[in-house]
């Protein structure tokens, strides 16, 4: 994260790309399909920050383009997210953290998971959500961060991620760029690489 940004201007950022990681855009909102949402997306400060959503706004002018062509652009990216993150059989792209961290574990419980437990308790947090995801998704560790980031906990912001988003999120987003390149998911995790610094 860059230091001369102050870290409650990372939190709306984060809290957007952890729910959208977590369900599909039918349920968190479409502000993703609007190229206006991108381009006031902060870019803080970073170079790399500004590629990735110069991509995702892109992206968004070509989804409304193709919208207005006729397309269910929504119903296309509902199955995209579905097909990465949910399947069946499995997902295409694990989310959690544990099966980068446990060489290609792509089921239960590991030492991720444990962590991101013990991170969620420090910071009188809970995992509660319909889809019973593991504590070590990608999303919730992105809202973990978006709530270290609201409380103006900056250090406690950086180590978290570091230790934990950070270590994995480029090799999650190869595997979402190997799977659907160019897709929105692919986009996303682009964008949360580039935050994490």
């Amino acid at each position: 994260m860059n230091p001369d940004i102050t870290c409650e201007q990372y939190a709306q950022p984060f809290a957007f790309l952890g729910n959208s990681l977590l369900d599909t855009m039918r349920h968190t909102g479409q502000a993703g399909l609007d190229p206006a949402f991108w381009a006031a997306f902060p870019d803080v400060g970073d170079e790399s920050v500004g590629a990735a959503l110069d991509a995702l706004f892109a992206w968004s002018q070509d989804a409304q383009a193709r919208q207005k062509d006729g397309e269910d652009v929504l119903t296309e990216v509902c199955v995209e997210y579905t097909r990465l993150f949910v399947g069946p059989p499995s997902p295409a792209v694990a989310p959690w953290e544990t099966f980068y961290r446990a060489k290609r574990c792509n089921e239960g419980f590991g030492e991720a998971t444990f962590a991101m437990r013990d991170e969620l308790r420090k910071a009188g947090l809970e995992v509660k959500n319909e889809n019973n995801q593991y504590a070590d998704h990608m999303g919730l560790e992105l809202l973990l961060l978006s709530e270290l980031c609201l409380r103006g906990e900056r250090t406690a912001a950086d180590a978290f991620a570091g230790e934990r988003p950070g270590s994995w999120c480029k090799e999650f987003a190869a595997a979402l760029d190997k799977e659907c390149p160019g897709g929105y998911y692919a986009l996303l995790a682009e964008l949360i690489c580039a935050l994490l610094g």
